[in-house]
């Protein structure tokens, strides 16, 4: 392995986990890269789901209005992490990091771009949440820009009442799954649809959403930024991505480099071959 190439740190999206770039990992790990995907505090392992959850018979009522375990995990807590992270994959400040995150991945990736910045290469955002200074993703959820995004349609509960975003990730209803396909995994073949939902956790804790992002031209603006956009994207729309690069060179100043990939929300699984091109790009 190359001593000079970064390394890469992997940040999932809202309801996903580190085991969702298992398709991704290997392909930057065969061409030398050292490569982290952990799962952040309050997703996939360190996730806890509500009572009702798993009850069967199913109640929809209780599931939209338990309050939610998963409401105590703050954003400080997941930037924290990954800035240990990012230190630790650096290895001393020896080795440069390459730092990408997904969908409301990104929401963590500014922070930790903005804690340690001498540490970065770049930071990447694959159709994610990239936030101008003060700016919270429930901004962009809300925009018109965003309405034809199909992820509200997803939610079973009142956010603020249950402390989280919820969604029904074990639903047998064929036209919730629909939308729920529709929305993620437009382009993902339907076994791998009905195999790879089953490893969701239902509920993302709502603070993250609704923090403004910290971001400086004094420090975040000092690093690289890349946004691949996915452009038949149903859950951050094409209108939505190009909304929050412009504002993000609007208030920091310099040029968010753009790469665009034909696909839904989760190129990482339905593309990760033209995925990994584009990152090691990047990387270089």
């Amino acid at each position: 392995m190359s001593s000079n190439k970064p390394a890469f740190v992997l940040i999932h999206g809202a309801w996903h986990a580190g085991h969702s770039w298992h398709k991704l990992v290997p392909l930057l790990r065969e061409a030398g890269y050292k490569v982290h995907a952990p799962s952040l505090p309050g997703a996939g392992e360190n996730a806890q789901s509500p009572v009702a959850f798993d009850k069967h018979p199913f109640d929809p009522v209780a599931f939209s209005i338990e309050p939610s375990p998963n409401a105590v995990v703050t954003q400080d807590e997941r930037t924290a992490a990954i800035v240990d992270l990012v230190r630790q994959a650096s290895e001393g400040g020896t080795r440069k990091v390459v730092l990408v995150g997904h969908s409301m991945g990104g929401v963590t990736i500014s922070p930790v771009a903005e804690a340690v910045p001498e540490l970065l290469h770049a930071v990447v955002y694959l159709t994610a949440f990239m936030l101008a200074p003060g700016l919270p993703a429930i901004a962009v959820i809300q925009d018109a820009k965003m309405a034809q995004a199909l992820v509200p349609q997803l939610f079973m509960a009142e956010p603020e009442q249950v402390g989280a975003l919820r969604i029904n990730v074990a639903s047998g209803d064929p036209a919730y799954l629909q939308v729920l396909k529709s929305a993620f995994y437009e382009d993902v073949d339907d076994a791998e649809f009905g195999a790879f939902v089953k490893s969701l956790h239902c509920d993302e804790p709502v603070s993250v959403a609704v923090i403004p992002s910290p971001v400086t031209a004094a420090k975040f603006g000092t690093v690289p930024r890349h946004y691949i956009r996915c452009l038949e994207d149903r859950a951050i729309t094409a209108d939505g991505q190009n909304m929050m690069i412009e504002g993000m060179d609007s208030a920091i100043g310099g040029k968010t480099m753009v790469h665009d990939l034909k696909s839904s929300h989760s190129a990482f699984l339905s593309q990760p071959e033209a995925l990994a091109e584009i990152l090691r790009g990047i990387s270089e």
